[in-house]
């Protein structure tokens, strides 16, 4: 019989108002990889949290026991020095710093004062070749993507000689390919004796990963699926998360006509805002109707959200060429307020750096782009601001105790539900929504894309950007594929398949 690594007994852990673990077990046994699942806000980071010591003992009721041990952590230092890392969904790296640098950040080589450089970029070079990064340990973090940040991630949890590693959403801005890589090298740990806890919003990759499968359901365990003796298949474990079986991923649209013209974009070509003889967007020319929602596939790079971001006031990009028309007009948006003020919007794929204010609360988040709204135009009426507030809550049933707690302490999905309820409240026409579902759990998805169709069916007009190419199939209308800062194909829906998106991408190439 397999040696317990971790059991977690009874853990219970509160926030003012809400009980976000209720008595959670969960065993983990040594060398396996073990998921956890469940809808955001079920507890899932917070046992996590709990387990590494960033809540720390006497913050939480029950018992941790490791490798036979009762711990007691009072912070992250004292976790890891047993050999339990973990690894967050937002990367904990300094861009400016080397990897080697970032490798050892808190964990330096060499004696009292001195870094011993020579070792530092020597180690990490070694930790890099066991995670598959080739890439010279001196260079800049912010010169490498995301997929290689994961792995520098990693080979950090490496060199701290991790025995349970803990990856929280470690695919969720990655593409496909890097995607499959790192769950390739989850399984090569496994096979050299390293035990893992993955949580993931991705139940194929989950299906495809892990050895067991818990599912926890408001703050509570729900059950333990193992593979080879429990249904393994996304179905299976929806109905386990939500409590229910979910038929259908994507509702239905019915009886949406859809109208003229309400966005053209003709021509547009942009340059990167540092390396301005660079191109990140060539010659680009789409048209989106009302009540139609346009999808737009790609490739990391391909250059879908610097087209996004290029077309919403210039927010992105020097040296822009182009023509834009809202409703047949030709109009120049020299700034976001500009944007906004014809009824353009643009939800980010970066809600916690670049859509919200983490550290006030839903109230003043709501009517961020809409102040005249809330306003005589000098003064905010915050009577009127909290009753929007409200009324977005529960228009999007957004889960909170009240629309006064700060929207650094709500789910990721519910963070994205107050992001959209900001942008509604705006009331646009056109709708641009960059990765709308990124790390937020199924039932939460579907939700979204119900208000989704509510807004096409009210006449406006949505272009979604995804990378996961199930949700760009079932929610589009019609499709555009980017590849390296060009459309390379538009297909109908009726037409598209992954395949086809696909095959758009890999026939093209520059100079073609």
């Amino acid at each position: 019989m397999a040696k317990i690594l971790l059991e977690m007994k009874n853990i219970t852990k509160t926030f003012p108002g809400v009980k976000a673990l209720d008595n959670v077990n969960l065993k983990v046994e040594e060398g396996e990889i073990h998921a956890l699942v469940g809808e955001n806000g079920a507890g899932k980071s917070t046992l996590m949290n709990v387990l590494s010591g960033v809540y720390p003992y006497g913050s939480y009721e029950g018992d941790i026991i490791y490798n036979g041990e009762i711990c007691k952590f009072h912070d992250i230092k004292q976790s890891e020095a047993k050999g339990i890392v973990i690894i967050h969904q937002e990367l904990a790296l300094v861009p400016y710093m080397s990897i080697g640098e970032n490798m050892f950040l808190g964990n330096e080589r060499g004696k009292k004062a001195a870094i011993d450089w020579d070792e530092t970029y020597g180690q990490a070079e070694k930790y890099m070749r066991e995670v598959g990064l080739s890439e010279s340990s001196r260079t800049l973090i912010k010169d490498i993507g995301t997929g290689k940040q994961q792995l520098v991630e990693i080979a950090k949890a490496l060199a701290k000689n991790a025995k349970l590693l803990i990856l929280d959403e470690p695919t969720s801005s990655l593409n496909e390919s890097d995607s499959k890589a790192l769950l390739d090298l989850l399984l090569k740990f496994k096979k050299d004796g390293m035990t893992c806890i993955i949580i993931s919003h991705k139940l194929n990759e989950v299906s495809y990963v892990a050895d067991k499968i818990t599912v926890i359901r408001d703050g509570s365990t729900i059950e333990t699926l193992t593979k080879g003796v429990d249904d393994f298949s996304e179905d299976r474990i929806i109905k386990g998360m939500v409590g229910r079986e979910i038929a259908d991923r994507f509702p239905k649209r019915h009886g949406v006509k859809i109208g003229d013209v309400s966005m053209e974009v003709k021509n547009w070509t942009v340059y990167h805002p540092i390396y301005t003889e660079r191109k990140v967007v060539d010659n680009v020319s789409i048209k989106i109707h009302k009540g139609e929602v346009v999808g737009i596939s790609g490739l990391m790079g391909a250059g879908r959200t610097e087209l996004a971001k290029s077309v919403f006031g210039r927010s992105y990009g020097t040296n822009i060429s182009g023509t834009l028309l809202l409703d047949g007009k030709e109009v120049h948006l020299k700034s976001s307020r500009d944007a906004i003020a014809h009824k353009l919007a643009y939800v980010t794929e970066d809600r916690k750096g670049d859509g919200l204010i983490l550290s006030n609360p839903i109230r003043t988040n709501t009517s961020l782009a809409n102040m005249a709204g809330v306003s005589n135009g000098i003064v905010i009426d915050k009577d009127k601001e909290y009753a929007v507030a409200v009324e977005y809550k529960e228009k999007l049933k957004t889960k909170c105790p009240t629309v006064e707690q700060n929207v650094g302490n709500l789910s990721g999905g519910n963070q994205q539900k107050v992001l959209l309820a900001k942008w509604m409240f705006a009331d646009p026409d056109v709708l641009i929504l960059d990765e709308p579902t990124r790390g937020i759990d199924v039932g939460a998805k579907y939700e979204i894309y119900c208000i989704i169709n509510d807004l096409v069916a009210a006449g406006k007009s949505v272009i979604m950007i995804s990378s996961e190419l199930p949700e760009v199939l079932g929610m589009s209308d019609r499709i555009y594929v980017m590849n390296e800062g060009r459309i390379v194909g538009e297909l109908s829906q009726e037409e598209a398949s992954q395949e086809k998106i696909m095959s758009c991408i890999l026939s093209s190439s520059k100079g073609e």
